[in-house]
């Protein structure tokens, strides 16, 4: 029986339908955005006593879903990267603990380990990266040996013209545009595109030539480009997430994108460029955090523009809480704080050194303006990720990440997360866990800053009520700032969250393999 032309065309669309598997139809793009030392306090739909204005953020919270109960795996950066793109507490890792400087590596992340870009991209996703990647990388001199250092005499023997290894590109990003470490502290002051220095530095850092202002000092000695603009990096970041967006969605408009756009906002010095400098208010470090929160407005804007907003899975988070300079100067030159209302700040264990804002927004999916007190780690964008997308996540990866998607439905009627594990400025040694509103940690002092002997710091210093105890434990919903330490009147909460804490530790995951 012969067939019309008709009929043998909607046959063969209907196989090719067939083939397409559901999840890749209504896959959406992903823009993951992590800002630098952004404190809970520094967003004004977190803290209505915000000294700086947070308009395009607030407007992420009213078209989306706000956590007011997320927190990052560490209170420091290169140990949070980790865990954001892998789904695993960085200290169950050799080196876990550390933050690197300079030409710091190697890449805390194995060969083979799956991470969050590479789950996208067999998922069929183009992922790229732009800005500060700071999780490791490996440079080397002119005989082929490995530099991970940072000594500053140990960047003079860099050969440039060598490959990079260990970066965004060696674990699912398929383009990178940014810098090792943190971009205008950390000595090499150039960037990288790919896994390239396309412009090496000529010369060291003149110092005479940085912003007057209370941070300048932040900048280490170093060597520089000749293509690096101290206080434009926000902005070439911007440029390049930009152009990646407009050029993927005109050459592959029917292919879901993953871009983590890692800023260089807020971290120390407070670089804004020219055009926001005296345009909060509140000073160098508050024009900073308008400076961000513009750059969000922008990206928006661009998604928006291309016409792919509506089908676009925007995250928004930070890193850590925010850092001493800024918490003490912002607080006693303009009312400022960067950290309410919690106690503690960036490497303290308190939950002002993690706690931190999450926002999402997914039209359509997300039900806007809603908040969600569910108990959050930046390593939960993995399983949730891998949820949406469809990925199934092998045992032996993402050991500590659970799937937030019933959440962002806003069917989760209980808690997602059995508990929560954090851990401070020294790693396995300063780890903190928290199941429902017991917070134990497992030892003494903030497990970061040492506040009885910085002059900053010191009038924010409390006195401990169990000073001789190697743990603490607080309550917070009856002590939500941590004043009252626990310890010794709950043995038996302390006795059950130390097990549950060292069994964790033991078993090398949180999240049961059955979820895996």
């Amino acid at each position: 029986m012969n067939s019309s032309p008709t009929l043998l065309l909607l046959l063969s669309l209907s196989l090719v339908a067939a083939r397409v598997p559901a999840a890749e139809v209504s896959r959406p793009n992903i823009l993951l955005i992590l800002a630098d030392d952004l404190g809970y306090g520094d967003v004004r739909c977190y803290n209505d006593q915000s000294k700086v204005a947070t308009p395009h953020l607030d407007r992420l919270a009213r078209e989306g879903m706000r956590f007011t109960d997320a927190h990052s795996p560490a209170t420091v950066c290169t140990p949070t990267r980790y865990s954001l793109m892998t789904g695993q507490m960085a200290f169950r890792v050799p080196n876990g603990g550390a933050v690197f400087q300079g030409l710091g590596g190697p890449s805390l992340i194995a060969p083979g380990r799956l991470t969050l870009p590479a789950m996208l991209k067999q998922q069929g996703y183009a992922t790229a990266a732009v800005g500060k990647w700071h999780v490791g990388l490996t440079f080397r001199d002119q005989k082929g040996e490995a530099i991970h250092s940072g000594k500053l005499e140990d960047l003079k023997r860099v050969d440039f013209s060598r490959r990079i290894e260990g970066g965004p590109v060696d674990h699912g990003f398929e383009r990178f545009f940014g810098t090792a470490c943190c971009p205008t502290t950390d000595w090499l002051y150039a960037f990288i595109e790919n896994d390239r220095v396309p412009v090496p530095p000529t010369g060291p850092l003149d110092k005479s030539t940085l912003p007057q202002h209370p941070y300048a000092n932040d900048c280490r000695p170093g060597f520089i480009a000749t293509n690096f603009p101290m206080e434009e990096v926000d902005m070439v970041f911007l440029k390049k997430s930009r152009e990646f967006l407009e050029q993927h969605v005109r050459q592959s408009p029917g292919k879901p994108f993953f871009l983590f756009h890692s800023a260089q906002a807020v971290h120390l010095p407070s670089f804004a460029a020219p055009q926001f400098k005296g345009k909060s208010g509140a000073g160098p470090h508050g024009d900073f955090i308008h400076q961000l929160d513009w750059i969000v407005g922008e990206l928006l804007a661009t998604l928006e523009k291309l016409g792919v907003a509506d089908n676009t899975l925007i995250i928004f988070t930070s890193d850590n809480g925010p850092e001493i300079a800024s918490i003490v100067h912002m607080r006693a030159d303009h009312g400022h704080d960067g950290a309410r209302p919690w106690r503690g700040i960036k490497r303290d264990q308190w939950e002002g050194g993690h706690r931190v804002p999450f926002l999402v927004r997914w039209p359509a999916k997300v039900k806007p303006g809603t908040t969600t007190a569910q108990l959050t780690s930046l390593t939960d964008v993995m399983a949730t990720v891998a949820a949406i997308t469809g990925a199934k996540l092998p045992d032996n990866a993402a050991e500590d990440s659970f799937n937030l998607l019933p959440a962002l439905r806003g069917e989760a009627t209980a808690p997602i997360r059995p508990y929560l594990l954090t851990q401070a400025f020294a790693g396995a040694r300063t780890l903190s866990i928290r199941r429902g509103p017991w917070k134990f940690l497992d030892h003494a002092g903030s497990g970061g800053n040492r506040y009885e002997n910085n002059p900053g710091l010191k009038p924010f210093a409390l006195p401990d009520a169990a000073p001789d105890a190697p743990g603490q434990l607080y309550n917070l919903d009856t002590d939500p700032g941590e004043t009252k330490n626990l310890f010794n009147v709950h043995p038996e909460i302390v006795r059950d969250l130390k097990a549950l804490l060292d069994q964790s530790k033991t078993s090398g995951h949180s999240r049961p393999a059955t979820t895996r």
